[in-house]
């Protein structure tokens, strides 16, 4: 017999994960009620992810769950605040069991690791969708927006960019990665990392900070144009992983460095912080993350010139066809079919 709505959320999501004493009243009650450290902001951020759009079809389980909390946790650290609570919104098209299993299995590891408490949401039947909702807090005043950018800010970003948009191009054209880069590179694409305590860390430091979703390009274009500058970019300085270099390297289509460069700005889903920091903070910032172990590299700087210009080692300057993805302009993104 088919599980029911209430059977999935009492089987698969109450009563699981961290108990956070600032929940009054969680999954069971028409809404949920939680409190506010005194003296701070909220901050919410929502994502949804489709299947076959934002995820291959066959993904497991238990990497959607922990994918579908992860890119909102991003967002929160993006923002300079740290994550609290999470309401989760799935719609599958029937309830199998083995999958609703490994799914909370992921998005409880994540939330688990993370200090987050899941505290309501809604099951519904259809196509495979899942819509997570964070909500976090930050010292009031002090949450890091997209447009503070001035002229003379250094442009930072943590960890690597690129891995992710390689593992899904190999997924995309069914190549086979080898097996010394290819766990990495996966693992890039369905278990990201949020930069959380990196992107605390920054409140009070960072004039502004985003994180790169859609690309390094595009997304680094938002802070431009919410500040109302330009920005000039060292590709020389991009940091790219080891597994990056040697596999981009020895694919035919990328014909040279230019090519291999366009991928790493452009295909996103790295989830890695992109950051401004006035030149004469330059030192506390590189020593903020001299204890965090993604590190972070100064890759450029802001103009007041608008546009984003994007400067080789030889000094010419190399164009993108476009600068990342966006939703409304991609039909197809990353399906796995």
């Amino acid at each position: 017999m088919a599980m029911s709505e209430f059977e999935i959320i009492r089987r698969y999501f109450a009563d699981r994960g961290v108990r956070r004493a600032d929940v009054v009243v969680g999954i069971g009650d028409d809404g949920a009620v939680v409190r506010l450290p005194p003296d701070s902001d909220l901050v919410t951020v929502v994502d949804t992810l489709v299947a076959g759009v934002h995820f291959p079809v066959e993904t497991r389980p238990e990497d959607v769950g922990y994918k579908s909390l992860a890119v909102n946790l991003s967002d929160v650290a993006a923002m300079g605040a740290t994550p609290a609570w999470a309401t989760l919104a799935l719609t599958v098209p029937r309830p199998d069991e083995a999958w609703l299993s490994a799914f909370a299995r992921g998005f409880f590891e994540l939330a688990d690791r993370c200090g987050v408490q899941l505290v309501g949401g809604d099951t519904t039947r259809g196509p495979l969708t899942v819509t997570v909702q964070v909500q976090a807090w930050v010292p009031k005043g002090q949450a890091v927006r997209r447009s503070g950018a001035k002229p003379g800010d250094l442009i930072y970003v943590t960890g690597t960019v690129g891995d992710a948009g390689l593992a899904l191009r190999a997924w995309q054209q069914k190549i086979k990665l080898p097996a010394d880069h290819g766990d990495y590179l996966f693992a890039r694409l369905h278990r990201p990392t949020p930069r959380s305590a990196e992107g605390a860390a920054l409140r009070g430091l960072a004039t502004t900070m985003i994180d790169i979703s859609d690309g390094l390009a595009a997304d680094l274009g938002h802070i431009l144009e919410a500040s109302g500058v330009g920005a000039t970019l060292n590709l020389r300085e991009i940091p790219l992983s080891a597994s990056f270099v040697a596999v981009a390297g020895g694919w035919n289509e990328f014909h040279d460095e230019g090519d291999r460069l366009r991928v790493a700005l452009t295909a996103g889903d790295d989830y890695e912080l992109c950051f401004t920091v006035p030149a004469t903070l330059r030192k506390r910032a590189e020593d903020i993350f001299s204890r965090f172990a993604c590190g972070c590299r100064a890759i450029g700087v802001i103009e007041s010139a608008p546009g984003l210009r994007l400067r080789q080692g030889d000094g010419t300057l190399l164009s993108l066809r476009q600068s990342g993805y966006d939703h409304f302009c991609q039909d197809r993104r990353d399906e796995g079919q």
